[in-house]
């Protein structure tokens, strides 16, 4: 399917013929970018059908946030402490580590279905990865709603974790590769946007449902959680297939009808042409490489039509590997870095069990479950403002303008609850305050460090290594949020203010990491990022992208040989794009797509 060009395609002076305007928005870093159009909130508004596919792909933060908001209000709640009376902190000794396991164990199951999905986004497709995860999201949401024993309980969030580990990975992967590149940081602040607002909403729907003197109380929200997880399962069978995903599987024609719809162009028009022609280069170069690296599985490497499954496992073990050679090291290092600060600046401290958080601060129990909704709505407003920066300012001022907001705030709160903890309701301008600062910070962090950890790490790696990149971030994530969900409660039980000077450090070594260590990719396609990383098989790979673009474009241009190059007027199309089409003549019988 194509749809007719309404769009004017703009060019830059002095690019007459339509080849060297195609060599001029594949070579440049930020052409292609920029002859999409504007950047920020107004590029994403003329492209509403990649913000809508955005938007369902999304949907896998909003199931997060949503088991994440619910568990805040559930683990105070008298109804759930009768039915689960080993989570209860005033009838045993375990309560404290039962209450951490029972939060954390949802990470565990998350790194796991991280771990797990990569090798089925590659294979079987990006959409097929988001239905796995979501049928796996609505069993253990089933197991949680009907659980009446802690350990019932435990599996059900355990299995739910799974689909979460699935879903978080895979959505910015989907994303990433269907934007436009003017618009995809914001697109990316989707997967974050969604967690939040599952915070808040679980939060107020347990908020709410707290009043129901029944099993009910608790049980109903965990029923309503499936609920965005069948509109997302029934959304994944409509959503396009990601055309970066098709072309590595070499299914060249879907791939460009794919991409060409959506973009909303026609096949032939020339911005099209010219992403098309970056990703199937990027591809190819990587290709060569992997067949360089791995020369006994050269065939299955160059093959990926005929691949068979055996050679597929073992590309994808050898995969593991890659991401840890001196060509792909660093993005891994930013990679796991970004999530490893993200929960290490304590943001799921606050999420978890902020309650328990303003407790310390000397609150009775309503102004704790009050204080503690108004935290997650300022998470929220951060995350909001950064729609309108990330693409203006890009991603290291952010994330040092982050960090050193939350090192204040921290050690505010820190100095405050030192002072004057022991008598609370005799100091109340002080806990007052202290959670201004608290606000301050879940600004700080959701303008920041909260979008950016989940956004970047898919635009870092290339095609065929994108999945396994971000499963190395998204494990990163769940294994120190399972960190973070276990420590905590000890840590306030036994250090108290040291705690916020815990998260002050690690807030302060953030700054340091942005600084030195991520790199600015904001405005660069993902298939140059080679360049942006100067690794050691940039200049390598850079010719190979180079000489397979100009393949591709001459092939291309060739199919039409009236035209003589000199178009000067609308670059609104090229000539029909065989070459760059490639019927895939042995293309898959059922699209898993």
């Amino acid at each position: 399917m194509t749809t007719t060009t309404t769009k004017q395609v703009p060019f830059e002076a002095g690019v007459s013929s339509r080849r060297d305007t195609l060599l001029h928005l594949t070579s440049s870093e930020k052409a292609l970018g920029a002859a999409y159009g504007n950047t920020g909130i107004r590029g994403v508004f003329k492209d509403r059908y990649a913000l809508y596919c955005s938007f369902f792909a999304a949907m896998g933060g909003l199931l997060f946030g949503i088991d994440q908001g619910l568990m805040s209000i559930t683990l105070v709640m008298p109804q759930f402490l009768r039915q689960f009376p080993e989570v209860d902190e005033s009838s045993g000794n375990n309560a404290g580590f039962n209450k951490g396991l029972l939060t954390a164990i949802l990470e565990l199951g998350a790194i796991f279905g991280a771990f797990s999905s990569s090798f089925i986004a590659d294979r079987w497709s990006r959409r097929v990865a988001i239905r796995t995860g979501v049928t796996f999201f609505i069993v253990g949401s089933a197991l949680q709603t009907g659980s009446i024993a802690y350990a019932m309980l435990a599996v059900g969030r355990f299995i739910g974790g799974i689909g979460i580990g699935f879903l978080s990975m895979i959505a910015p992967i989907y994303i990433s590769e269907c934007s436009p590149p003017n618009v995809r940081g914001v697109l990316l602040v989707l997967e974050s946007f969604a967690i939040v607002t599952g915070v808040v909403v679980a939060y107020y729907v347990t908020y709410g449902t707290r009043h129901i003197a029944s099993e009910w109380s608790f049980r109903l929200p965990f029923l309503l959680q499936m609920v965005p997880g069948f509109v997302m399962l029934a959304s994944s069978f409509v959503l396009p297939a990601s055309p970066r995903w098709l072309a590595m599987r070499g299914r060249y024609d879907e791939g460009l009808k794919s991409l060409a719809k959506l973009r909303q162009r026609d096949q032939r028009d020339v911005l099209v042409q010219a992403e098309w022609t970056e990703i199937r280069a990027e591809i190819g170069a990587f290709e060569e490489s992997q067949a360089e690296r791995h020369p006994s599985l050269a065939t299955a490497a160059l093959s990926p039509r005929t691949r068979l499954l055996s050679d597929e496992v073992k590309l994808a073990a050898l995969g593991w590997l890659d991401t840890l050679k001196p060509a792909y090291l660093h993005r891994t290092i930013i990679a796991i870095g970004l999530m490893f600060f993200q929960q290490l600046v304590g943001i799921n401290a606050l999420v978890y069990y902020s309650p328990t958080l303003f407790e310390t601060l000397g609150l009775n129990y309503e102004g704790r479950l009050n204080f503690s909704g108004i935290v997650n709505i300022m998470q929220l407003v951060g995350t909001t403002m950064s729609f309108f920066i990330i693409d203006r300012f890009g991603r290291k001022p952010l994330l040092v303008f982050g960090s050193t907001g939350m090192v204040i705030e921290m050690v505010v709160v820190a100095a405050l609850t030192a002072q004057f903890s022991s008598d609370w309701p005799a100091h109340q301008p002080a806990a007052k305050a202290a959670i201004a600062m608290l606000n301050l910070y879940m600004v700080s962090y959701g303008l920041s460090w909260g979008p950016i950890a989940w956004a970047a790490p898919a635009e870092l790696f290339p095609s065929s290594m994108r999945a396994k990149g971000v499963a190395w971030s998204v494990m990163s994530n769940w294994f120190f949020n399972f960190i973070i969900g276990l420590i905590v409660p000890p840590m306030l039980q036994n250090i108290g203010y040291g705690t916020f000077i815990f998260f002050a450090c690690f807030a302060f070594l953030s700054a340091l990491f942005a600084i030195f260590v991520m790199k600015e990719t904001r405005g660069v396609p993902l298939e140059a990022m080679d360049r942006l990383f100067h690794d050691n098989s940039g200049t390598r790979d850079a010719m190979c992208r180079d000489r397979i673009k100009r393949n591709l474009i001459d092939e291309t241009l060739n199919v039409d040989p009236s035209e003589d190059g000199s178009n000067s007027g609308g670059m609104s199309a090229v000539a029909p794009a065989v070459s760059l089409v490639e019927s895939s003549d042995a293309k898959e019988k059922s699209d898993v797509a």
